[in-house]
């Protein structure tokens, strides 16, 4: 039987939680998430972000729920469509909306990481064909000057851009995100783009703060990928490769790495401050197919393999190729039930806390339960429960086993005994 030994963290680790704005906010804007969950059968339950976690207004009651639980790290993002709802507009309500969220929690001793970029475009600027639209980079950085040189005093760190990699894929590979293209070259031309777009963004904040000190970063999507034999064959190291090792090369440095950044112009250097790693689950590969994962390993509510050996051998192997602090920027599991959550915090955790001596922030994904893009309502990622009919939070058991956590610096015997149940004998809760 798997035994659960305490740990600590043995140096000062930041404990966060993380959101994204079109999956928490609520309340309709032109932005393309919104547009493609109007299309039928494109979200799986048929719901739509336009409730969500109604975030835009009732954000007040979340940082309250933060501060209860002893939250002090939040990833949070802006939505692009709402500062700039028409192209060159910018809107002051949008502006001081977020300035007052960033104000509260201030107040409430929880630092920000502002995520500039999170998967969902202005409608006017996907029908101009987004990032691979002409000008495209320069509508970009636009956008990042206003809002970074508006937000400066209450913020100093920044996620540009988050999972270009899955934003591409799903989008203009296997079509099932907006805007549900099918093409490979076009799949790659996107990940480039929002490379470059991620290099010329570090550049612009850097020169709005000058001398102040600021930790800017991406937040890439990152995999374990096996063959289906079992090792890492030659088509899983092609995956691995034009999926996330180029990219963050290219992304980390400004070098080329084919087919990424061939024709940037960028100079080498460093482009970010940490490495933004956001980890879930493995893949086993088959050619250039995902194999289903077996009913003998765990899995969670979408299939996805809970393999916390990933983490370590991730965090370690960017931090070894870079030399840089890296930082969790996502990690959490869907568990409608919570029937396991605790125990993948647990696991997760402990391989940082015992083998992951550069990892300096964690941030949970997620923070409450969401808008999970094309499963809608469905899939349930949240430390909080929330009825999204009643709008009724509640802390579920894995929340509180976090916060306990957060208190004790790690896992107490006391704490594990009270929420960790062993695999074979659980109950939902």
């Amino acid at each position: 039987m798997k035994s659960y030994d305490p740990f600590d963290f043995p140096r000062p680790i930041g404990l966060g939680v993380a959101t994204a704005p079109t999956q928490i906010e609520g309340f309709e804007t032109q932005n393309s998430w919104y547009d493609w969950a109007k299309i039928p059968g494109k979200i799986a339950d048929g719901s739509t972000p336009s409730v969500a976690d109604r975030h835009w207004t009732d954000f007040r009651e979340n940082i309250e729920l933060m501060d209860q639980m002893g939250i002090r790290y939040y990833r949070l993002g802006l939505e692009w469509s709402r500062i700039e709802p028409e192209e060159g507009h910018f809107d002051k309500s949008a502006l001081d909306r977020y300035r007052e969220e960033l104000k509260l929690l201030s107040e409430r001793g929880i630092r920000p990481l502002v995520t500039l970029h999170h998967f969902s475009n202005p409608s006017w600027f996907e029908r101009r064909g987004a990032f691979l639209s002409d000008g495209a980079t320069e509508v970009f950085l636009r956008y990042v000057r206003y809002i970074v040189s508006e937000i400066s005093d209450l913020c100093d760190e920044y996620i540009t851009i988050n999972e270009p990699n899955v934003y591409a894929v799903n989008g203009y590979l296997y079509g099932i995100w907006p805007p549900g293209e099918k093409s490979l070259s076009k799949a790659l031309r996107v990940m480039n783009r929002l490379a470059i777009c991620h290099l010329q963004a570090v550049l612009a904040i850097r020169e709005i703060y000058k001398d102040r000190p600021v930790q800017i970063g991406y937040a890439n999507h990152f995999r374990i990928f096996h063959s289906s034999s079992g090792r890492t064959g030659l088509q899983a190291r092609l995956i691995r490769y034009l999926f996330q090792d180029g990219l963050t090369r290219f992304m980390t440095t400004g070098r080329p790495s084919f087919p990424f950044g061939t024709f940037s112009g960028m100079k080498p250097g460093t482009y970010c401050d940490f490495v933004g790693v956001n980890y879930y689950t493995r893949s086993k590969m088959k050619g250039f197919r995902e194999l289903p994962v077996p009913a003998s390993k765990p899995r969670n509510d979408l299939g996805w393999e809970i393999y916390p050996d990933g983490i370590r051998l991730l965090a370690n192997k960017y931090h070894d190729l870079y030399g840089l602090p890296v930082w969790i920027t996502e990690n959490g599991t869907a568990d409608r039930d919570d029937r396991f959550r605790s125990e993948y915090l647990y696991d997760h955790l402990r391989e940082i806390a015992l083998h992951c001596p550069s990892v300096e922030r964690y941030y949970h994904w997620t923070f409450i339960d969401n808008f999970e893009w094309a499963e809608g309502e469905t899939a349930r990622f949240g430390l909080v429960a929330n009825h999204f009919q009643t709008q009724e939070r509640t802390i579920r058991k894995s929340g509180q086993f976090y916060s306990g956590i957060i208190r004790n610096n790690g896992a107490s015997a006391e704490l594990i005994s009270e929420y960790i149940i062993p695999w074979t004998n659980k109950q939902n809760i």
